[in-house]
């Protein structure tokens, strides 16, 4: 996994969680759920990131 794939997850992860925290905030629960979505888009990519390092070596 290059840095930029782990930075740019992280970013998304991050992004997903301030989403998350304002939907529960203003009683969002589209807004909420969107965060949510976010952070497990992130999960995966990082996941799948990890599954292509480890058919290159």
């Amino acid at each position: 996994m290059g840095l930029d794939d782990k930075i740019q997850n992280a970013a998304e992860k991050a992004g997903g969680k301030a989403k998350e925290a304002a939907g529960k905030a203003t009683d969002n629960e589209r807004l909420e759920a969107e965060g949510k979505a976010d952070q497990t888009k992130a999960d995966l990519k990082g996941a799948g990131e990890k599954v292509k390092d480890a058919f290159k070596e």
